[in-house]
């Protein structure tokens, strides 16, 4: 059953629902996010969402909460890494385990680099996934991201190097591709009647 979720920044009313949801989801989150550790608890999660919402303040950090459309905290996406200077950054995203198989995780991915391309100066977004975590590819390529390559050990989980796929987000090919059909010249809604 696909679902229809938004994404909003974090506040501190969110800690419990995000706590709820990463101790659901352990098992599947702990092998590429060692955040959600066996130990973790709801002090974590409002410590966390404090210095998000610092960092989203600061624009060093811009990290949301996947909401269900009754509310339910089903997951958090957002970017990280930004290196400003090359105008990029890394678009991570993560959904609670009873919610996956759902269209969530490619449909915040959708919603995420949309904000960004409206709210940032940045060009390019990049998903770097194991070659193991094949559920994280499957969300990026429904969302729209372009494949790129493997780049040999990039990511260290637990002091173990994986490969990973690397996929990006372009703003110019992004735009295009989300553009209105009624705004594009030569469709047959467009403005453009030549």
């Amino acid at each position: 059953m696909k679902e229809h979720p938004t994404i909003r920044p974090w506040n501190s009313a969110d800690a419990d629902g995000l706590f709820q949801a990463a101790i659901e989801s352990r098992a599947e989150l702990s092998p590429w996010m060692p955040w959600c550790h066996v130990e973790y608890c709801v002090e974590e999660s409002r410590t966390w969402i404090e210095t998000q919402i610092r960092n989203f303040i600061e624009k060093t950090e811009f990290n949301f909460t996947v909401l269900a459309s009754d509310g339910l905290v089903v997951g958090g996406c957002g970017l990280n890494q930004i290196d400003s200077g090359n105008s990029h950054a890394n678009l991570g995203y993560w959904i609670r385990t009873s919610h996956t198989g759902r269209g969530n995780a490619a449909e915040s991915i959708r919603q995420l680099a949309s904000w960004a391309f409206d709210n940032t100066e940045l060009n390019r977004l990049e998903i770097v996934a194991s070659v193991r975590n094949v559920g994280s590819q499957r969300a990026a390529e429904k969302a729209g991201a372009e494949r790129e390559g493997i780049a040999g050990e990039r990511l260290v989980y637990y002091d173990v190097a994986h490969d990973a796929v690397v996929y990006s987000i372009i703003r110019s090919k992004w735009i295009l591709a989300n553009k209105p059909l009624d705004r594009i010249p030569g469709t047959a809604s467009g403005t453009d009647q030549r």
